[in-house]
Order: structure tokens, then sequence, then C-alpha cells
């Protein structure tokens, strides 16, 4: 296997992906992506795995800032009860999945949240 930092392509169909936050390598890569009814999508891996991950549980897992901050001020009990918007309200879902390098995906979700960049290394991983 030839090893690259970054692989656009195919080199006897083997790709070797770095990771370039935590230099672990990535021998998966995304084949393809389907919706599994409203709120959830599957992903085949080029090693044979399927990963199946709902808008809500991708949404919960959001590696950005701002939710890697409201996760550690979870740990406080609330004084009051949580006020949802409109958005929050209504079933999560997720509007749109674009390549970031060869790494990731940013995802937009329906509450309109689109910050997270979703490693193909967490993606893959069982959740």
């Amino acid at each position: 296997m030839i090893e690259q930092d970054w692989c656009e392509g195919s080199i006897n169909g083997n790709f070797h992906f770095q990771d370039p936050t935590h230099k672990k390598s990535m021998d998966a890569i995304p084949e393809s992506i389907t919706r599994d009814g409203e709120t959830a999508i599957v992903i085949q891996w080029s090693d044979g795995k399927t990963t199946r991950w709902t808008a809500a549980k991708l949404r919960a897992a959001c590696p950005c800032a701002t939710c890697r901050e409201k996760k550690r001020g979870q740990s406080k009990s609330p004084a009051m009860l949580p006020v949802l918007s409109a958005a929050e309200a209504k079933p999560l879902t997720i509007d749109s999945m674009r390549p970031v390098g060869s790494y990731a995906y940013n995802i937009g979700f329906s509450d309109g949240h689109s910050s997270g960049l979703f490693q193909f290394s967490m993606l893959h991983a069982d959740q």
C-alpha cells in the first residue's frame, strides 16, 4: 500500500489517508452514502463495513467548539427549563453533507447548525 498525506484518487485500488488532527492512519473511505428514511444515513465503507447514523446521534456527537462547550456546561444542573426554538421542536434531519478535503464531511442540520467537521474516523467508528 502506498502512503500519501492527502489522496484524491486510487493507486491500484488502495487508499491510505492520514488524519491531519490525530496523525492516525485511516484506511477506509466512504464509497456511498444513502438516506435511510427522513432522519438517518447509511455509509458503506471501502473496507466493507456499513455504519448507520441518525441525525440526532450525529448532532449529539458534533465535534465543533460550540457543541463541545455546551456539553461541558451540561454537567451543571439547569436553573430553568430549557426553551426550544421552532426548528429544535421539529424532527431533526440532515439537510446537507459536503466533503472537506479527503478526511471529513461538513454536515448541515435542520436546526440550522452546520459548523461541525465529522472526520471519517469518527463516522467509521462503532457507535
